[in-house]
């Protein structure tokens, strides 16, 4: 272990650079994610044969290996970060898409109909009455795809996107043992740290719609 904290130390440059590149990596795919997934989300509340094929489609995507689908964008988006993200992006709609759709369609009609009988307009009754109910379904499919997307990064360094699965796969190759933990240690704080992140902001903005 000693031996592992020292090997850390000596790159703690490189280790910092890979934690930014890693990170940027996976913020920039999960806002977009994020944003498709809440609009998708939102939209196929009002058709269940649209909900269906959307999420359908989303839960085949996910089950392409992922770096034979990060592979397959290389043709068209070229090796590096544009693949990974978009890669990333595809691997992550489902956990969002499903879950705002749950939590929208699971709400009480009873509340929503005394809504519309006080003479609630459907955008008010969405951003007051709809989405604060959904919130802990919605944060909780945003946080699964957090973790998804901490993890599926680390094998995005395959087609050179960087990030902290640059040591796993060098540690595999040159048979570095401490190459390969210091990788996974990083990526495992790094979605802890991050998801624990998500929860203060979830707990405080169920606090601020109550």
């Amino acid at each position: 272990m000693t031996d592992l904290f020292d090997f850390m130390i000596q790159r703690q440059e490189t280790i910092i650079t890979s934690i930014q590149a890693h990170t940027s990596m996976v913020l920039t795919a999960l806002s977009i994610s994020v944003t498709l997934g809440l609009v998708l989300g939102y939209l196929i509340t009002y058709n269940k044969a649209a909900a269906k094929t959307v999420i359908y489609i989303c839960g085949i995507l996910m089950t392409i290996p992922s770096l034979a689908l990060f592979v397959f964008l290389i043709p068209f988006f070229g090796i590096g970060a544009k693949p990974a993200t978009v890669g990333l992006v595809i691997y992550t709609l489902l956990p969002i898409v499903r879950n705002v759709y749950v939590g929208l369609t699971n709400i009480d009609p009873a509340v929503i109909s005394a809504a519309r009988g006080m003479g609630m307009r459907e955008g008010a009754i969405t951003l007051k009455i709809k989405m604060p109910l959904a919130l802990p379904v919605v944060f909780a499919g945003i946080r699964t795809a957090v973790v998804l997307g901490i993890g599926l990064g680390a094998i995005a360094a395959y087609i050179g996107a960087g990030g902290l699965g640059v040591f796993i796969f060098q540690g595999i190759n040159r048979g570095n043992d401490h190459m390969v933990l210091t990788g996974a240690l990083l990526i495992s704080l790094l979605t802890v740290i991050i998801d624990r992140i998500l929860y203060m902001i979830q707990r405080r903005t169920e606090r601020m719609v109550r």
